[in-house]
């Protein structure tokens, strides 16, 4: 009778952990539209520097403060975000936009 109730309790156990261990498929797909739809998008692209960026794109909503910076190992990472978007800066120049999404807090 222990026997049974042990392998019951691992069966379920393992039953609950395997969402997390195995990742959705749906998931997948919704990072693979987000990607195109950011490749459809007009968003800045790499290698313009800060000064293109305002000019083209306007100035941002909010400059977040700078990430890194200690070390040439770890160079100053500038965050801009736009009503839609954010890009983000190595030095002066573009590494990155990505479409804003939703936190947590929006579900």
């Amino acid at each position: 009778m222990k026997r049974i109730a042990t392998s019951l309790i691992v069966a379920t156990l393992a039953l609950a952990a395997a969402p997390l261990l195995f990742p959705a498929p749906a998931h997948a797909e919704s990072l693979r539209m987000k990607v195109k739809q950011e490749q459809r998008m007009n968003l800045p692209k790499r290698g313009m520097t800060m000064d293109q960026v305002k000019r083209e794109y306007g100035a941002p909503l909010k400059v977040l403060a700078t990430r890194g910076g200690s070390s040439k190992r770890q160079p100053p990472i500038h965050r801009w975000e736009y009503s839609k978007y954010v890009v983000y800066f190595e030095y002066s120049h573009v590494i990155h936009a990505v479409l804003r999404t939703p936190g947590p807090q929006a579900l």
